[in-house]
């Protein structure tokens, strides 16, 4: 972990989760842009260090599972580092064009591939290849399987730190919660409205997003004193379509009754409407001010 505490920041000490409609990208016709546009949603997550990105339905008339598995998945397979992706996604049509995502680039996706430059201590993602009642083979990224001393699910993936390299390569599981750096993502598509989303965990922090928001540099110092005590933050966006308001209406729900701020991040937009991913690096540039 030393040699890449120099280049990447911490894991937040809070857990900051973000929720994005499944109608994300309903508008948008083709394939190849529909994956540019969640992977978009990926980086800024990836950017600013978010720990869920959680993906609600915002429509009560129309049956979104179909967008929001394809999000979902996206979303997984961006967050997958490159050499455990052949053990965990099969061909699907629906990663057609996944090569135009952009790389995330964070700690653990920038591993070495040679024998040689791996070190006791360094922390990888691995997939299970074979395991038994006393130890598992772990694919990590090598030319070599790691040995670990304990049996773990067959085709699990898990974070392993290396212990002991030698003709064999020995590791240890250890926990996400457990590293120091930001580790990625996680996905959750609980297939909830979003009032049911927001009540089914005790956040103590909900912020919405909206056009009709009060002025975020008006509040600005209220959150960052509710920010800095807060423990589960939920960050919710709008879709391209409907807003908050009208998204919580369909439920029979102010935003201000479920939410503890309500605000703008764009002031003075010169557009007419902002794209939810426009929305979410807007957002959360202002909010990581905090840390």
């Amino acid at each position: 972990m030393s040699r890449y505490t120099a280049v990447f920041c911490r894991r937040r000490s809070n857990k900051i989760s973000v929720a994005i409609p499944a109608s994300l990208v309903r508008d948008v016709p083709h394939l190849r842009e529909k994956t540019s546009k969640i992977g978009m949603i990926g980086r800024a997550a990836s950017i600013f260090r978010i720990d869920e990105i959680i993906i609600y339905f915002d429509s009560m008339d129309i049956n979104q599972r179909k967008e929001g598995r394809l999000i979902n998945l996206i979303l997984n397979y961006l967050e997958t580092p490159q050499y455990l992706r052949k053990h965990l996604f099969k061909l699907n049509p629906d990663l057609k064009y996944v090569g135009i995502l952009p790389p995330l680039r964070t700690p653990h996706h920038l591993v070495a591939r040679n024998v040689e430059e791996v070190r006791s201590g360094d922390i990888r993602d691995g997939v299970i290849i074979k395991t038994d009642s006393k130890s598992s083979l772990a694919d990590v990224g090598l030319s070599k399987l790691v040995t670990v001393r304990a049996s773990l699910n067959k085709g699990s993936r898990t974070p392993l730190k290396i212990q002991k390299v030698d003709k064999k390569i020995f590791a240890e599981p250890i926990r996400k919660e457990a590293i120091e750096l930001y580790w990625g993502y996680r996905v959750i598509f609980p297939k909830l409205t979003l009032r049911k989303v927001i009540e089914s965990v005790d956040y103590d922090l909900v912020i919405a997003t909206s056009k009709y928001g009060e002025n975020v540099n008006k509040v600005l110092d209220e959150i960052r004193n509710k920010w800095s005590e807060s423990h589960k933050a939920l960050i919710i966006f709008g879709s391209p379509t409907q807003g908050i308001d009208e998204i919580l209406a369909q439920e029979n729900v102010n935003t201000e009754e479920i939410t503890n701020f309500r605000i703008n991040t764009i002031q003075d937009q010169g557009v007419e409407t902002i794209r939810t991913e426009e929305a979410i690096f807007a957002s959360l540039s202002i909010l990581n001010l905090f840390n």
